[in-house]
């Protein structure tokens, strides 16, 4: 059973996330052979303030304080 875990900031909708699903356990079916029932995807959404890149928090750059 695959399990795909995405890891994105926070703020994306929720059909964005069901297109999305859709499409990678089309995809990892396809590939690897499994039916797609058995394919989980788990979403993490995570707060621009606990997510930095380059030494600097999302939350920062989007304040325009990078």
């Amino acid at each position: 059973m695959p399990i795909i875990r995405v890891e994105l900031l926070a703020g994306r909708s929720v059909e964005q996330k069901r297109e999305f699903a859709r499409s990678v356990t089309e995809l990892a079916s396809d590939i690897l052979g499994c039916s797609q029932a058995s394919v989980a995807v788990i979403f993490d959404d995570v707060a621009r303030h606990d997510w930095a890149n380059g030494g600097h928090l999302e939350s920062d750059k989007a304040a325009g304080k990078t």
